[in-house]
């Protein structure tokens, strides 16, 4: 079976998919103006109340933040974009010549389903390779209240790590590798049954063969409220250093490719990782919603013909559209507090509109 032949002919595909990107993007471009100039108002107070702050830093603000307002309305852009060139095909009475010609509904979006392949391809590299890496600049930037961003020494504050039924708790690790320093040490000692046997302390600990040594240690019994002196205590076994090392994982200053490996080692030091996982999915499925709006728009172009209701049809597109933005939000938001697992904080709103596209494109062109 030929596939091409499921397509219009090459001129008309061509026509549409150039009509839809064109207006996608023209969408975009005034969304990006329009939004970076209010964002501006209400930051550039900020960058330039700090001295030796000037022009330079405006720009280098806009350089940073004009990623990410792009990343957040290319999809709106790819829903408006659709609703308009579905609206001015059908205006012009386009939809039904081609449906004239024999062609079925589903062979009028093909050209448009395929362009939103190359968006969502476009929209996942420029997320991966630029939004990402501006975002955690940008969010070390304003932790510094737009300052000099002092040189990240690698050490951290506050760390819990897990090893079997304990937990460890350092106040502050420096170093790397076998060369790391942990300063403020407390061992929760656990039984099986997770309930609290013992506490040890201890002022430094230092890397001893699979585990560490802790000098200064101290053990505090529950049970007998008894405290006892233990000079040096050796914990840990089988805790690599870099599972004290690791910083607190923000899921948009990262990669797919990276924010997985943090969730490796979130999961290798006992941590919690099920809002991390719902994110690092999400940077997938959320590219795909540039393939689902034309089929969410397409109430724009087929249905009530002869009614001449093309404004109603294309706020009925646009609600469609704005509703799975809501529930994927929505969806996302209940993964990060672990009442949907990832696969279905990622996926489950793209497939379920997917669906309901599906349903209602059937029906309008009954």
């Amino acid at each position: 079976m030929n596939l091409l032949a499921f397509f219009p002919s090459r001129t008309i595909s061509l026509y549409m998919g150039k009509m839809f990107i064109i207006r996608t993007f023209a969408v975009l471009a005034t969304f990006m103006v329009v939004l970076q100039s209010l964002d501006l108002l209400s930051e550039s107070g900020k960058i330039l109340a700090i001295p030796g702050n000037g022009d330079a830093e405006i720009w280098q603000y806009v350089g940073l933040r004009l990623p990410q307002i792009v990343q957040t309305f290319l999809p709106f852009s790819v829903l408006m974009g659709t609703i308009i060139t579905l609206s001015q095909l059908n205006q012009n009475s386009e939809v039904i010549s081609l449906k004239a010609s024999g062609l079925s509904a589903h062979q009028v979006l093909a050209p448009l389903v395929v362009a939103g392949f190359a968006v969502a391809a476009i929209s996942f590299t420029f997320n991966e390779r630029i939004v990402a890496r501006a975002t955690a600049s940008l969010d070390a930037w304003k932790k510094a209240e737009y300052r000099h961003v002092p040189t990240d020494n690698g050490n951290r504050r506050n760390v819990w790590v897990r090893t079997g039924d304990n937990l460890i708790e350092v106040e502050l690790i420096s170093g790397r590798g076998n060369a790391a320093v942990l300063d403020g040490v407390t061992v929760h000692e656990r039984d099986n049954q997770q309930r609290l046997v013992s506490i040890v302390t201890g002022v430094r600990g230092t890397r001893e063969g699979q585990g560490w040594r802790v000098t200064g240690a101290r053990r505090f019994d529950v049970a007998s409220g008894k405290q006892v002196d233990l000079g040096t205590a050796h914990i840990g076994d089988g805790v690599r250093p870099d599972q004290f090392t690791l910083a607190k994982v923000d899921a948009d200053g990262l990669d797919f490719f990276a924010l997985a490996q943090a969730i490796d080692d979130l999961k290798e030091a006992g941590r919690p990782t099920k809002a991390l996982e719902g994110s690092l999915w999400h940077k997938l499925a959320a590219p795909l919603s540039s393939i689902l709006m034309p089929l969410l728009g397409s109430v724009a172009a087929f249905g009530l013909a002869r009614s001449g209701k093309l404004f109603i049809r294309a706020v009925i597109g646009m609600a469609l559209g704005f509703l799975y933005f809501v529930a994927d939000n929505f969806a996302l938001a209940m993964g990060n507090l672990g009442a949907y697992p990832p696969w279905l904080a990622a996926g489950g709103p793209f497939l379920l509109f997917l669906a309901i596209g599906e349903a209602v494109l059937i029906r309008t062109e009954e």
